[in-house]
């Protein structure tokens, strides 16, 4: 079998298959920290990152932005003679991309790889017929569906919402288009099926049912998910958290509040969740905090590995290249037992200006890269296990004796209150930041 797979035209001749060179390499098409059988701990690097490539981002964005025409004039589009066509040499250049990269999964949503239809029972038709063909592309490619979703909020129907718009009729389209995204991620063997609320929020209160609109989201989830429990589907769900954009204010704000959410619905169980560094960011938290709140709760899902612009107040989707980040986001995962069905879905895209064919490559392999050395400096963290050893040591008191009562709920109020006197001058103990900032510098510049 060949080293990589083409379609009828190869759409990326100049690039061959993207191979480990080590970190003294100058070949910007080549791995740097990215060795993908090299064991970490007790699994590959592959494992532990479970890399994929975004469907939408990297083979469906043009450059253009809300000042200037397109200026990534996709050859896979321009030598199509109909929608249906340009979706098949779309899909014929993703696996040629995605399979020269070794990334070993994409994620789709349905519009990216299958065109609307004039009828709902057209595009369904059209996803049908793509995903029969995307299932050979994944057998040559060796590539596998990390997670499928839907798009519910390009269209102008969804401008008011999906599931929580006030028209019936929508929600019922909207089902529709979901039933059968995940009867596509079923066919495709998906690990995951997620949803993101891009317009399930409001732009005015004056004229919003609050309630009921959070109440027909979740009974929306809720049918979704019987629905694919009902096929013999084990997946994931996943919830992508967002504050906004496009919508003023999204129901999915952040992870605390999609915590919420779930489990005073009854959706803890089956969903988890979806979380992007980008989105942590607009909803002013680290990306480390959005990981560590959701691992903590045993609800962490996958990853949209992406970084923003810090002083841009909306969502640039650009390539993560921040080490400190990336260590900080695997030390969070690896603590939290690492990915089980999801994985590090690359949700970015590159530049306007960015107009080489091998920039999108480039990206990727920075993106890699990144992730590649975080684990390494992750794993090195809990290995010595000098921070971990602090914050264990920090809660001693909870350990035994009182403090022990208290955390199993054996203390009354009353009690608890009483000994608050009795334990003198108490709190001064130092956190001790800077030390361990110090910490984890000296592990980011041992790579």
């Amino acid at each position: 079998m060949a080293d990589y797979y083409t379609g009828k035209k190869e759409y990326f001749p100049k690039i061959k298959k993207i191979k480990y060179a080590g970190a003294k390499s100058g070949n910007p098409l080549a791995f740097k920290y990215y060795d993908a059988e090299k064991k970490v701990g007790k699994k590959k690097m592959k494992d532990h990152l479970r890399f994929a490539v975004a469907y939408w981002h990297s083979f469906c964005a043009d450059g253009a932005d809300p000042f200037g025409a397109p200026t990534h004039p996709h050859p896979w589009i321009a030598d199509a003679r109909n929608p249906m066509e340009a979706a098949e040499h779309k899909m014929d250049a993703a696996f040629e991309f995605i399979s020269k990269l070794g990334a070993e999964f994409y994620c789709f949503h349905d519009r990216d790889m299958s065109p609307e239809g004039e009828t709902p029972a057209e595009s369904i038709k059209n996803l049908e017929t793509l995903a029969a063909r995307a299932k050979k592309c994944q057998k040559a490619a060796g590539v596998k569906l990390l997670w499928g979703t839907s798009n519910l909020f390009t269209h102008p129907r969804f401008m008011n919402g999906a599931a929580t718009n006030p028209e019936f009729s929508v929600v019922a389209l909207a089902a529709s288009q979901v039933k059968a995204a995940i009867d596509a991620t079923i066919e495709l063997g998906g690990q995951g099926f997620t949803f993101w609320g891009g317009r399930e929020g409001y732009m005015s209160l004056l004229n919003t049912d609050l309630k009921r609109e959070k109440d027909h989201l979740a009974r929306f989830l809720s049918m979704a998910r019987d629905y694919g429990r009902k096929q013999g589907w084990k997946g994931a769900f996943y919830i992508e958290p967002k504050p906004m954009e496009p919508a003023k204010h999204q129901y999915d704000y952040d992870t605390e509040t999609v915590i919420g959410f779930l489990r005073h619905y009854g959706l803890d169980k089956d969903f988890r969740l979806n979380i992007e560094a980008n989105h942590a960011e607009l909803a002013g938290h680290d990306f480390f905090h959005e990981l560590e709140t959701a691992a903590s709760e045993g609800l962490l899902g996958s990853v949209d590995a992406n970084r923003g612009e810090p002083r841009n107040g909306w969502d640039t989707d650009q390539f993560p290249n921040n080490y400190y980040e990336t260590a900080l986001a695997m030390y969070a995962i690896l603590k939290g037992g690492g990915f089980s069905t999801g994985g590090l879905n690359f949700d970015a895209k590159i530049r306007r200006n960015s107009v080489d064919g091998e920039d999108l490559f480039i990206a990727h392999i920075g993106g890699m890269d990144a992730f590649a050395a975080g684990l390494e400096i992750a794993q090195r963290i809990i290995t010595d296990g000098v921070i971990p050893g602090f914050v264990k040591k920090r809660y001693v008191s909870f350990n035994a004796g009182d403090g022990a009562k208290f955390e199993k709920g054996e203390l009354s109020f009353e009690t608890l209150a009483g000994l608050g006197s009795a334990y003198g001058r108490a709190g001064l103990t130092s956190g001790k930041q800077e030390y361990l900032e110090n910490v984890l510098n000296r592990y980011l510049l041992g790579l």
